[in-house]
């Protein structure tokens, strides 16, 4: 995992691991406050869950951004080294798309899990409030 974290760029992974985590905590303290809140106003709640989502699409968007600038590196380098005459491997090549793949794979992973998250908690309020009206 280590690796995976280095070779994808140590900008743009430390960039979704902090949006990773803010992303988290955005929802789990919202959802706290929400499940233990007397507040009946139910759209006002799901709102705030829905801005842990948002953070995850951020997440999602900035890891494609990072696999922009990984193409760009890329064949910034492979340009050069067609003007130098220098003939490159295919899977030196692949291997760079590979790499490429690795940011945007996190970002991915983020967002799903933010709207896990996000799902999951929306439920449990919704019925926390359906037991409450009920009862």
């Amino acid at each position: 995992m280590k690796d995976l974290f280095i070779t994808g760029g140590s900008f743009f992974m430390w960039v979704l691991t902090l949006l990773l985590i803010i992303t988290v905590a955005w929802i789990i303290y919202h959802f706290i406050l929400a499940y233990s809140s007397k507040q009946t106003d139910k759209a006002v709640l799901l709102r705030k869950l829905g801005y842990g989502k948002s953070i995850g699409l951020f997440a999602l968007m900035s890891g494609i951004l990072g696999q922009m600038f990984g193409f760009f590196s890329m064949f910034i380098i492979l340009e050069e080294g067609v003007a130098k005459s220098i003939n490159y491997a295919p899977s030196a090549i692949f291997e760079g798309l590979e790499t490429t793949t690795i940011v945007p794979s996190y970002g991915i992973l983020i967002y799903l899990l933010s709207l896990l998250l996000w799902f999951s908690s929306s439920i449990l309020i919704e019925k926390k409030q359906e037991n409450q009206y009920s009862a």
